[in-house]
């Protein structure tokens, strides 16, 4: 399939937002091969209908569903078609090696991402990581390069923590920053435990936990990843290299009022706790902007949840986020004074990419000038492996909507082969050969 056909958006088995309504972009280096290009486009069309949702435009890909179940089967047969070893490791997550990794331990070079999504998210938020990644295997084949180090394209269950709560899951379970017992209790709206859909799944959820085998076989992750926000816009360049990853949290407020009819209760008699939501929602927004944040009330659970009873109790779920770590706790702080009780369910400070290894690429993928370095708000599996000791570094590829976790997600396919190309000459020249 041609890029000219994909930037139609009229071929059947591609979306229509492939294509930007207002034209495309000015292509500008790194341009690959066509047969690249080609196994690209092939990939992307193959895999894009798994878990769509035909009303909304977006998808459902959820850890431990049907859906989840056919990502990975479709990753194992991609794998298999290039003729690369898959290992499923403790927690769920898929590893294709290209090369024996326990032969040179902990020199394995590692790129990929994840397949999941948020309810009804973009087509591009780790899919195109993955894809990419098994483009840049064969894009090296096609030139004849045989590593001098063995190379897997990772894809991470769970990493949008969608169904469960947990973002990075199978990262975190893997490098041992998630606890095991903990994970295995996790609920779903339907309270169905992690525990049991992992099972329910085929997967013997007794090993969960960190594994040393896996992490031993790793000496560099490199992961590609759609922007999610618009600084590549702002630039006019078609990828960056990642710096680091905000810190952000996550946390649970529990407001507590009393069930009643919304017909005959007077108001001066309602405790009614969605007055307290209302306050919860702006109060978070206006210390965000105190603290120079961004805080975001995004998931809420009210009971009884009729149309025609004030609610009883609500649970409201709050992620916070920024550049500074202490504006970030304080935020926080200010909320607890007027909310009880607050949970914190996960926190990760501030992360970090190698500086070095982030230079070094951002004058690999220069051709006229290095390639900018940017720092994100968004968390990714990248992190938990380099808050874990692991050599690592992000690519980003331009999105011109600068919107993510929607259906509005967006990258042009010019852009998406300049990410293969620069995702290509990354492995390359970290892996050596001849």
């Amino acid at each position: 399939m041609s890029s000219a056909a994909l930037a139609s958006g009229r071929t059947s088995g591609v979306p229509s937002r492939w294509a930007d309504p207002k034209g495309p972009m000015e292509p500008r280096q790194l341009q690959p091969d066509p047969s690249t290009v080609a196994s690209f486009d092939r990939m992307w069309a193959n895999l894009h209908n798994l878990g769509l949702d035909p009303t909304t435009g977006g998808y459902n890909r959820f850890a431990w569903t049907t859906e989840d179940a056919q990502l990975k089967e479709w990753f194992a047969d991609q794998a298999a078609a290039r003729e690369m070893d898959l290992v499923t490791d403790r927690n769920g997550n898929q590893w294709a090696w290209w090369g024996n990794p326990d032969e040179l331990p902990g020199r394995g070079l590692v790129i990929g991402s994840h397949l999941d999504s948020v309810p009804s998210g973009g087509a591009f938020d780790g899919p195109l990581g993955v894809v990419s990644a098994l483009a840049v295997v064969d894009a090296l084949r096609t030139r004849g390069l045989v590593p001098d180090r063995p190379i897997a394209v990772a894809n991470f269950v769970d990493e949008e923590g969608a169904r469960f709560g947990i973002a990075c899951a199978g990262s975190k379970l893997l490098t041992g920053a998630l606890d095991p017992d903990l994970a295995r209790r996790l609920t779903d709206s339907d309270h169905t435990t992690l525990a049991e859909a992992a099972s329910a799944a085929g997967h013997d959820v007794r090993r969960l936990g960190r594994d040393e085998e896996v992490l031993a076989r790793v000496g560099t992750f490199v992961e590609l990843h759609v922007e999610q926000g618009r600084g590549l816009v702002d630039l006019d360049r078609p990828v960056a290299v990642g710096t680091e990853i905000w810190p952000h949290g996550r946390w649970r407020f529990d407001l507590e009022g009393r069930a009643d009819h919304a017909g005959t209760t007077r108001l001066e008699d309602r405790q009614d706790p969605m007055l307290d939501l209302a306050r919860l929602v702006q109060t978070a927004r206006s210390t965000a902007e105190q603290h120079h944040g961004v805080a975001t009330v995004g998931k809420v659970n009210v009971l009884p949840g009729a149309v025609n009873a004030i609610a009883s109790t609500i649970t409201a779920w709050l992620d916070a986020r920024g550049r500074d770590e202490e504006r970030v706790r304080a935020m926080l702080v200010d909320l607890r004074r007027d909310f009880a009780p607050v949970t914190e369910e996960s926190w990760t400070s501030a992360t970090s990419f190698d500086p070095v290894l982030a230079s070094e690429l951002s004058g690999l993928l220069g051709d006229d000038s290095p390639a900018p370095l940017l720092s994100t708000g968004a968390g990714h599996d990248a992190g938990v492996l380099a808050a874990a000791g692991i050599r690592t570094a992000m690519l980003f590829v331009r999105n011109p909507t600068g919107t993510s976790h929607s259906p509005e997600e967006f990258a042009e396919p010019d852009d998406c082969h300049a990410g293969v190309e620069a995702l290509t000459r990354v492995v390359a020249h970290l892996a050596g050969g001849r």
